[in-house]
């Protein structure tokens, strides 16, 4: 159900900005789809899981928090992520 280290690792290496970065937005809102892509692969098959439902709302709130300071900081850079993301808006 969780992103695995190997798997976060790699979503990390393909959205950092530069060597060592894990923090910008960029891949804050990259490992956040990850998780929210696996949360939803979960509910599924367990439809009734509501407390894990709360916890996927609140990530989906905080990438939408994030989505919105890059949108504010940088036009561009926010298209080319939602791009890059397959999310739509």
């Amino acid at each position: 159900m969780s992103v695995t280290t190997e798997r976060k690792k790699s979503v990390i290496d393909e959205y950092a900005l530069k060597e060592g970065d894990t923090g910008s937005p960029e891949v804050q809102v990259a490992i956040l789809s990850e998780r929210i892509t696996n949360l939803t692969e979960h509910f599924k098959m367990h439809v009734k899981d509501n407390h894990s439902r709360r916890g996927l709302i609140k990530m989906v709130s905080q990438r939408r928090r994030l989505l919105d300071y890059v949108k504010a900081t940088d036009q561009k850079r926010y298209e080319q992520l939602i791009q890059r993301l397959g999310l739509r808006r």
